[in-house]
């Protein structure tokens, strides 16, 4: 069941009555929010982002552990003061993370969306993975501008919207990814699938 807003705003507001809470730092404004009438709660752009040095690889494999160099950074990452712009051009992809820190409960779950009124303009909004439970970091944000115009980009702006739903367990566990009490967007690590790399060893074997 997907939460509406004003459920969102009630569990926000009782983080002193649960000992596993529900968090997001800044808080939004929960009466503002209780009221919206929405199913989802704004989410602001942070002040780090990561690019990929185009220089250092040549490509990058799924067939391989990690296909990035092992010398030199092939990451660089930028950091963007409240107030200042970031410029997106035409066909470029930026790794960025959320203003807000945020901190599911094991029974919530969750996923990020671009807001339509910039979708509609080009620029697209995605999450590199579901928000599982106990999560607890800020989230990386991949952005990329698919229109014909550069986008001007600044911290602090609404750029993104989080979606909760209630999740059926009977166990209590939560995530324990390593992405877990990140402040900085995270480039991740590629690893191989393990069936992917025994159908390859079987086709080179029939060779």
């Amino acid at each position: 069941m997907v939460l509406k807003a004003d459920r969102i705003a009630e569990r926000l507001k009782n983080l002193s009555g649960s000992d596993d809470p529900l968090v997001i730092t800044p808080q939004p404004n929960l009466e503002e929010l209780g009221d919206s009438g929405s199913a989802s709660v704004d989410l602001r752009l942070g002040t780090w982002f990561i690019t990929l040095r185009q220089n250092r690889a040549a490509m990058l494999s799924m067939a391989e552990d990690d296909s990035l160099p092992k010398k030199g950074r092939p990451t660089r990452t930028q950091y963007v003061p409240f107030g200042e712009q970031y410029y997106l051009h035409p066909g470029q992809f930026v790794l960025g993370a959320t203003m807000e820190w945020i901190r599911l409960p094991h029974d919530l779950a969750g996923y990020v969306v671009g807001k339509s009124s910039w979708g509609r303009r080009g620029l697209v909004i995605a999450t590199a993975v579901g928000v599982h439970p106990g999560f607890s970091a800020c989230l990386t944000l991949e952005i990329t501008n698919l229109g014909q115009m550069p986008f001007a980009i600044m911290p602090g702006m609404s750029i993104c919207q989080l979606f909760l739903h209630t999740t059926e367990s009977t166990s209590q566990k939560t995530d324990r990814s390593s992405f877990i009490g990140k402040r900085r967007p995270t480039l991740g690590t590629i690893r191989p699938d393990p069936i992917a790399c025994k159908l390859r060893q079987s086709a080179k074997s029939i060779e």
